[in-house]
């Protein structure tokens, strides 16, 4: 590494954990001459923090065994979300070649065929006018006084969604619209949508972590990162003002990226999300101990062999994808959190496993996977142990009744009375093994 910061190449928004153990850490392992400005989401902690270390933090990669640590320099800016004046400044200047985007699910604010979201408040504020408060809106305001340089530029989503290049393409465009059509059009022509696959576990850290860090590093670090070995980034797309050379630890380009993306997400991000209802359920409050309760086990390979007949694609490697997920869940040393999970549910079943119960359906099955992940959803709410959810109004005003809950997650397995029952029975078998 240099002993300068690289310059600003890359523009991030959503400075949280995932992106420091990610595509930070990528940048950072190879090369120097991309330097990351990095914007925090709904709280400047993370970007205050940060700034006061000059971008440097400790990533310590936690093994079953044994913990690896290192410096990652590639974040020469980190700044309060907010500051959209510099935002702006950042995406315009001509030696920015991309926006990467860790902003979670519910932060693109948007529905699910990638419309801006007029129900919800802080969409609906962005589109009325003045500054913009959600993360698309900024980014779309940014894109406008990038247009005035005619650069063109990258933008790579890093969510969990599906097709999130295009998911995110359908929503700026929709917003940069209302603002003035003669930007949509340039949008059109001069911006690349990256579509991606990101995969590293990356909990909360604890306290006891954050000593670790300070062992291993040998600096008071206030902001380290704790994660797994395991790393994984997929992409296609293309960057028309160049990239850093992530292939070079590990990326993947690819010209089709639709069943990496859904294997993924269907396999590991739904397992995830059927843990964070039944652990909590079955009294458990991380992953490593939910997934080595035969009963959260036995309901994870249930769920996975349905969504792997969603899939059916002899070239995934199925079988040693599902055999990695299962070693990388039962480390003990990850201390990744149920609730933290759980945050957002309703949007996350939406994506995860509402897909592999409608394929179930369709194909006559009774999908009881996917119905158990559901039915530990409702139980947690009825019991007040869910998480926080963008879905908050909607839920309460289902007033607990099975199918307006399950109206949320889809309208059409909601009229499925079929389904609903096989729901009701998993609901029931979950009263009995609780109590």
């Amino acid at each position: 590494m240099g002993s300068s910061p690289a310059p600003v190449r890359i523009a991030h928004l959503g400075l949280g954990a995932f992106h420091r153990s990610h595509q930070a850490w990528y940048t950072d392992a190879v090369t120097d001459e991309w330097g990351i400005a990095a914007f925090s989401g709904r709280r400047s902690t993370a970007a205050d923090v940060l700034a006061g270390q000059g971008g440097l933090y400790t990533l310590i990669e936690r093994g079953a065994d044994s913990d690896r640590a290192s410096v990652v320099a590639s974040i020469v800016e980190a700044t309060d979300g907010s500051r959209v004046d510099r935002l702006v400044e950042v995406v315009a200047a001509e030696t920015t070649a991309l926006v990467t985007l860790t902003i979670t699910e519910a932060g693109y604010r948007l529905t699910s065929d990638g419309r801006p979201d007029e129900t919800d408040p802080i969409m609906a504020a962005d589109l009325a006018g003045g500054v913009p408060i959600s993360a698309l809106g900024r980014l779309t305001v940014a894109l406008e006084a990038r247009r005035r340089t005619g650069a063109p530029i990258a933008l790579v989503p890093c969510d969990n969604l599906p097709s999130n290049g295009p998911f995110l393409r359908s929503g700026v465009l929709a917003i940069a619209a209302r603002r003035d059509p003669r930007l949509a059009e340039w949008i059109e022509t001069n911006v690349s949508f990256v579509s991606t696959s990101v995969d590293r576990i990356t909990p909360r850290l604890t306290e006891d972590e954050r000593a670790v860090a300070g062992r291993l590093g040998g600096w008071l670090d206030a902001a380290p990162v704790v994660t797994e070995p395991f790393t994984d980034w997929i992409l296609s797309g293309e960057f028309p003002l160049g990239r850093p050379r992530w292939e070079d630890a590990g990326a993947r380009f690819v010209d089709r990226i639709d069943a990496f993306e859904h294997r993924k997400l269907w396999l590991l991000n739904g397992a995830h999300s059927l843990l964070a209802s039944l652990g909590v359920v079955r009294g458990f409050t991380v992953v490593a101990e939910a997934i080595v309760d035969p009963v959260c086990r036995a309901s994870v390979l249930e769920f996975w062999r349905e969504a792997r007949r969603a899939l059916d694609d002899e070239t995934l490697g199925l079988d040693e994808y599902c055999t990695a997920l299962l070693g990388r869940f039962e480390n003990p040393r990850i201390r990744h959190e149920l609730a933290q999970i759980a945050t957002d549910a309703a949007a996350k079943l939406r994506l995860r496993v509402v897909p592999t119960a409608r394929a179930e359906r369709e194909a006559g099955r009774d999908a009881a996977g996917c119905a158990t992940a559901v039915a530990a959803w409702i139980a947690t709410l009825r019991a007040g142990r869910s998480g926080a959810d963008s879905a908050s109004d909607a839920i309460a005003a289902s007033e607990g009744d099975l199918r307006a809950l399950v109206a949320i997650l889809d309208s059409d397995l909601a009229a499925d009375r079929a389904f609903l029952d096989t729901i009701t029975n998993a609901l029931t078998n979950l009263q009995k093994e609780s109590s």
